[in-house]
């Protein structure tokens, strides 16, 4: 019989212990059946003995990571045999090596969630962003608690969809509450042509990949690399731009498939890889082989050659 294993991860004080203490307490976690819960770190809240006989829970503290090993887990299944698995993961602790880590037989992690303070995230954010970035890669569900009307939500959003569109991403106001966020979108979708600043490629690529339907049949203006791959067909480039999503050394590119008919041929075969394109071109929401689904495809109203921007490098 498998064994649900869920991790909780986030910073000190990012609410993991209040967030384990309302699940353990839910309906969905009914105090008949038998959890493990295994913290990785003392916080400013407790377990209280009390509280944890109500909600049927053993605990084990971890506090070195050397001490999480296969071994230890298999000796805490020995002794508890629970019915589930709660893990408090340190977040100064790398999340892959709990990921990867060989489990006890019938444990198999079925939901990774993160808890963000949104008081302090830009914080870590600027000083160990690839820590916070390995979190929303790997998590399931994401939520930043502790938000304020001016919490920019929209920004975070980004982030997290730079790396993983599967998440699911919530906001709570201190007192708990749902806040809904909002994306507002830095050009004008109903325009003749959108025109995508050099700053905002990284917005619209993420949106055009989340609501690509929304940009069918729509002309946008914008400046990008040329990466011209092996098996493209003649006229097939795709313009983009590279985006720091990690750290230093966590550059990717983003870019869209660009099919130009035969009257582009000869000026794709001319141009060269990493050389800067501005393409004015018409989007269509259809099936490419290189997405493996359904995406945005350009097709390519003008193709001039253009100069680098000021800022090479894109943000989310």
């Amino acid at each position: 019989m498998e064994i649900p294993v869920y991790v909780i991860v986030g910073f000190l004080e990012s609410g993991k212990t209040s967030f384990l203490r309302e699940t353990l307490e839910s309906e969905d976690f009914t105090s008949t059946e038998k959890s493990l819960l295994i913290a990785c770190e003392e916080g400013e809240e407790e377990y209280e003995e009390s509280f944890l006989k109500k909600v049927n829970t053993s605990i084990e503290m971890i506090e070195d990571q050397e001490e999480l090993t296969p071994e230890k887990l298999e000796a805490f299944q020995k002794q508890y045999h629970p019915d589930r698995v709660l893990i408090e993961y340190n977040g100064m602790w790398k999340l892959e090596d709990l990921m990867n880590m060989q489990l006890p037989k019938d444990w198999a992690i079925v939901q990774v969630i993160s808890i963000i303070n949104a008081e302090t995230f830009s914080l870590y954010l600027n000083n160990m962003r690839s820590l916070v970035m390995e979190e929303f890669t790997n998590a399931d569900m994401i939520i930043f608690n502790r938000c304020e009307d001016d919490t920019p939500g929209a920004s975070y959003l980004r982030s997290i969809k730079a790396v993983n569109r599967r998440a699911g991403v919530y906001f709570e106001t201190k007192s708990g509450k749902p806040l809904e966020v909002e994306e507002e979108l830095p050009f004008d979708l109903d325009s003749d042509i959108i025109e995508i600043e050099d700053i905002d490629f990284g917005v619209w690529y993420i949106d055009a990949m989340e609501e690509s339907k929304k940009y069918d049949g729509k002309t946008v203006r914008f400046k990008g690399l040329v990466y011209k791959g092996k098996k493209f067909a003649r006229g097939t480039f795709v313009p983009g731009r590279f985006a720091m999503t990690c750290c230093a050394d966590d550059i990717s590119f983003f870019g869209f498939i660009c099919k130009g008919g035969k009257e582009f041929y000869e000026l794709v075969d001319s141009l060269e890889n990493r050389e800067w394109v501005t393409v004015t071109a018409k989007i269509r929401h259809e099936f490419c082989k290189d997405y493996m689904r359904k995406g945005p495809v350009l097709y390519p109203v003008s193709i001039e050659r253009s100069t680098k921007p000021k800022e090479e490098l894109i943000y989310f």
